[in-house]
C-alpha cells in the first residue's frame, strides 16, 4: 500500500450522541414553550387601545392608551363597577367604546330625577356622579336579559352608552375585555383602572 507524503487528513464520520439530541429537543421545547407564553400573553392582556373622547373623565381621559384584558371574562363575569371594553351592537367597523357596568344581567335600572337606581335600589356611589341630564331609553325602567349589561361613561352628562338607542345594552359576546391598566397620557407611568 502506497501513503501518500504530506499531511493529509481522514473523515471519520462523527455519529451524533443521544446526549446532544436530548439538548437539542430540549432548546426546541423552551423555545416552542416562551413563543406560546408570549403569544397567550399579548392575546390575553396585551392587546392596548385608546380612549377615544371624554366620556370616562374624570377616571380615563381623551387620549390615554389602555391595556385590554380579555382572559379575565374569559373565565369571569363583569361585575358591577367594572370598566369594559365592547364593540357596540357587535359592530366590527366601530371603534371600542369604554364604559363602566352598573348593571348586570337579570336586573332592572332607571334613571330618575337625573339618579341612577339599579332593582329600585339608589346606586351606591351616585353622589361621585353629576346628576344625570338626559335619562335616554333609561327613563323608563328596563329589564336587562341574559347575557346584557347596562353601562354609563363617568362623565355622564357627555358619554353615548346605554341610554342611546344606537348603543343599548352590551351584549355579553360583544365585550372585549375588561381596561385594566391605563398609560397616563403626559407621564410614562402606568395605573391600575378603577
Amino acid at each position: 500500500m502506497r501513503r501518500r507524503k504530506g499531511l493529509h487528513f481522514y473523515n471519520k464520520r462523527k455519529k451524533i450522541s443521544s446526549s446532544t439530541m436530548k439538548e437539542i429537543g430540549n432548546w426546541i421545547f423552551i423555545v416552542g414553550m416562551a413563543m406560546f407564553l408570549a403569544f397567550f400573553v399579548v392575546y390575553s392582556i396585551g392587546t392596548v387601545t385608546s380612549v377615544i373622547g371624554v366620556s370616562m373623565e374624570n377616571s380615563l381621559y381623551n387620549g390615554q392608551k389602555v391595556m385590554i384584558n380579555r382572559l379575565s371574562y374569559m373565565l369571569f363575569s363583569p361585575q358591577k363597577g367594572d370598566v369594559i371594553v365592547f364593540q357596540p351592537n357587535g359592530n366590527k367597523n366601530s371603534h371600542y367604546y369604554i364604559k363602566r357596568v352598573i348593571a348586570v344581567p337579570g336586573e332592572t335600572v332607571q334613571i330618575m330625577d337625573g339618579k341612577v337606581y339599579v332593582d329600585g335600589e339608589l346606586e351606591a356611589d351616585s353622589d361621585s356622579y353629576d346628576k344625570i341630564a338626559d335619562a335616554g331609553v333609561a327613563e323608563n325602567e328596563i329589564q336587562l336579559g341574559d347575557d346584557e349589561f347596562f353601562v354609563l361613561g363617568d362623565n355622564r352628562n357627555n358619554s353615548e352608552d346605554s341610554r342611546s338607542t344606537n348603543i343599548g345594552n352590551v351584549q355579553r359576546d360583544t365585550i372585549i375585555g375588561r381596561a385594566w391598566f391605563h398609560m397616563a397620557s403626559q407621564e410614562s407611568s402606568m395605573g391600575l383602572v378603577r
